[in-house]
């Protein structure tokens, strides 16, 4: 049998970036190295003929600009008009997770955006809570003017994790909780 070691352990009071969690459906742009262009959901790829609620019409669409994004696997939310929340939203936009990468709007393409940062420093619960009272009390910063944001995804960058917490039914299993993402 061969020897496997225990992970190495990543210290809690590390560097968190707490974002506003959007809710629409989770998408991805994936490019080879030799430009090879894909389009994905959260569980499969998809193309324009077996698409998620248009997701890859729109890659196709903006592939040129999406090749920017260069090699690798680009994640994050397709929403607004018809998704989930739809955010009162006539439109539908592309919002990348790594806000480290593509934080700067001279950094990506035209047509995506970041989720928004709502907090980014030291480990604390008090942030993260601090995150969804700001999220309660203002409305989602994503879509200016919608009073019911789902909640924040808190990424803890030495473990390179991701949790989420929720304003409403944090407390439930997402199947309990009427979650759609």
């Amino acid at each position: 049998m061969n020897f496997e070691g225990f992970p190495k352990m990543a210290r809690l009071s590390r560097e968190i970036i707490v974002t506003e969690k959007i809710d629409g459906t989770n998408a991805q742009v994936c490019i080879g190295v030799n430009g090879e262009f894909f389009v994905g959901s959260r569980t499969r790829w998809i193309t324009p003929e077996d698409d998620n609620f248009g997701f890859a019409k729109w890659a196709y669409e903006n592939k040129d600009q999406l090749l920017k994004l260069g090699p690798g696997r680009h994640f994050g939310e397709w929403w607004g008009r018809g998704i989930q929340r739809r955010y009162g939203l006539d439109d539908r936009r592309f919002s990348l997770f790594n806000t480290t990468r593509w934080g700067s709007p001279e950094d990506r393409p035209r047509c995506c955006d970041v989720v928004p940062v709502l907090y980014r420093g030291e480990f604390s619960e008090d942030a993260i809570l601090g995150t969804l009272d700001q999220l309660r009390e203002y409305g989602s910063f994503a879509a200016e003017g919608f009073m019911n944001p789902e909640g924040v995804v808190v990424f803890h960058v030495a473990a390179g994790i991701c949790f989420k917490k929720t304003i409403h039914k944090d407390e439930l299993p997402k199947a309990l909780a009427g979650e759609a993402s």
